[in-house]
């Protein structure tokens, strides 16, 4: 049986994989995606340089980075997969508006605890976003079966991948953290499609974590990174 993909459903997604893999040709062009020089030309995460430099765009622009092309490909495989059956259940704005908030609140969680001098990028902070925002929906649409299976789908994929993170030299785990923290609140905050939105007391709350995720990570950020 052939199966048809609507990708009116899913043109965010594939909007930020063409955004990935145009930034990512550029980054060659210029002298190599594993080039230190080019990746702090273009916006790579230095909390050296957002702290010191108050260069803080690049909270924004690492998330579109990649250093070495398996890197872009196992993120962009996953965000695929992640955005054909996400975005039309969240809708494009709330699909976009978490992936790019979730980038940069994983880099937050970098910023905030991790004094290291060198250079981050990649996707994978708004990828957590994702796995994070699923989860968040999932729990929302409890009584549907299909919905709620592909919360927790999404759950497990963010604990498997937290867990090779362990084993895997130069990976930014607390990123992936962040993200993932960022992507479950702003589900609560903005709701979806299918059940619309949470409870207003949990919107409130989450709203709250958030305001002081923001603060602590960007304040605690400053004191070891000065």
């Amino acid at each position: 049986m052939n199966r048809k993909i609507n990708l009116s459903q899913s043109i965010v997604t594939m909007g930020i994989l063409i955004v990935l893999l145009i930034v990512f040709l550029v980054e060659v062009f210029l002298g190599g995606s594993e080039n230190t020089n080019v990746l702090m030309k273009m916006g790579a995460m230095s909390n050296y340089a957002v702290v010191v430099g108050h260069q803080w765009w690049r909270l924004f622009t690492a998330q579109f980075l990649h250093i070495g092309v398996m890197h872009l490909v196992s993120n962009a495989v996953i965000i695929y997969y992640m955005g054909q059956y996400m975005e039309p259940i969240m809708g494009h704005t709330r699909f976009l508006v978490t992936y790019l908030l979730a980038g940069m609140g994983g880099n937050l969680m970098s910023l905030a605890f991790s004094s290291d001098r060198g250079l981050s990028a990649g996707a994978s902070t708004a990828l957590f976003g994702l796995f994070g925002a699923m989860t968040a929906i999932g729990l929302r649409n409890i009584h549907n079966p299909m919905i709620s299976y592909l919360g927790r789908q999404a759950f497990v994929l963010a604990l498997i991948n937290l867990a090779l993170d362990i084993f895997v030299p130069g990976i930014d785990i607390l990123g992936h953290i962040g993200g993932l923290i960022v992507g479950f609140l702003l589900a609560i905050i903005m709701g979806d499609r299918v059940m619309r939105t949470y409870n207003p007391k949990w919107r409130v709350l989450a709203g709250a974590v958030l305001i002081f995720y923001i603060v602590w990570t960007v304040r605690t950020g400053m004191v070891i990174n000065f």
